[in-house]
């Protein structure tokens, strides 16, 4: 710092530096697909004729249901990534969820939005909460970990390290939390569908349309039909690696 000092000259290269080095940093948490800061899973590898069909923020008492049996009807399997205290208080749908042969894994304990800024002890304390009433639920611990809003920092690839866990994001989103139209939703899921790519909707925090119902339902049907017509299968994802 001295010879910095002595060194005005330098000034804006390594001030340039610090500020593409923090906006590459900055760009990566944003961005819920990199890899900048740890591994993420984004698709399935090494499959033919499968996707993932994955579900966030439940589980609902009223969605959650109704999205197990379309999915029983089609005989399609999917992850759900729950949110804990969601599932300390609907303990015994988390525990249907699982006995449905569904995956439920970890998306924290109180979907924090403000998740992305938290140091390493807090995320640990909020992955571990929700890892405990989850395991507690459905007499297994999850073994994978999809953060808020896909929005993360440098921190949590070692979190996720040390609790054995997987970060997993997705291919493609329909933005059902957002928009009612769920025709809409699900063409921006079956855009471009490819095997082993991964699909995001939500059961916990699903839009309404205008008649109050939640836009996932509608949209999910649309999803099933366009995988059959496809010859695509929903699996849940594999938790090995």
């Amino acid at each position: 710092m001295a010879t910095l000092a002595l060194a005005p000259e330098r000034w804006p290269l390594v001030v340039g530096g610090l500020l593409l080095d923090h906006g590459l940093i900055g760009a990566a948490a944003l961005w819920p697909r990199s890899t900048l800061l740890g591994a993420n899973v984004t698709r399935l590898e090494g499959v033919s004729g499968e996707v993932a069909l994955t579900f966030d923020d439940g589980p609902h008492p009223d969605v959650t249901p109704a999205v197990l049996d379309r999915l029983d009807r089609r005989r399609a399997r999917a992850t759900f990534f729950c949110v804990g205290r969601k599932v300390a208080a609907h303990t015994d749908l988390a525990g249907e969820v699982h006995r449905r042969g569904h995956r439920v894994e970890n998306h924290t304990y109180g979907h924090p939005h403000g998740f992305g800024f938290y140091g390493p002890l807090a995320m640990e304390r909020e992955i571990r909460a929700a890892q405990d009433v989850i395991a507690a639920a459905t007499g297994r611990a999850p073994r994978l970990f999809r953060a808020p809003v896909g929005i993360r920092n440098p921190w949590l690839d070692c979190v996720l390290a040390r609790l054995d866990l997987r970060l997993v994001s997705w291919t493609r989103r329909g933005l059902d939390t957002v928009h009612g139209d769920a025709s809409g939703v699900a063409a921006r899921l079956l855009r471009g569908l490819a095997p082993g790519d991964i699909l995001l909707l939500h059961d916990g925090s699903s839009a309404r349309d205008a008649s109050g119902r939640a836009v996932t339902l509608d949209a999910l049907d649309r999803v099933l039909d366009g995988l059959e017509a496809a010859g695509l299968r929903s699996a849940p994802i594999a938790c090995e690696g």
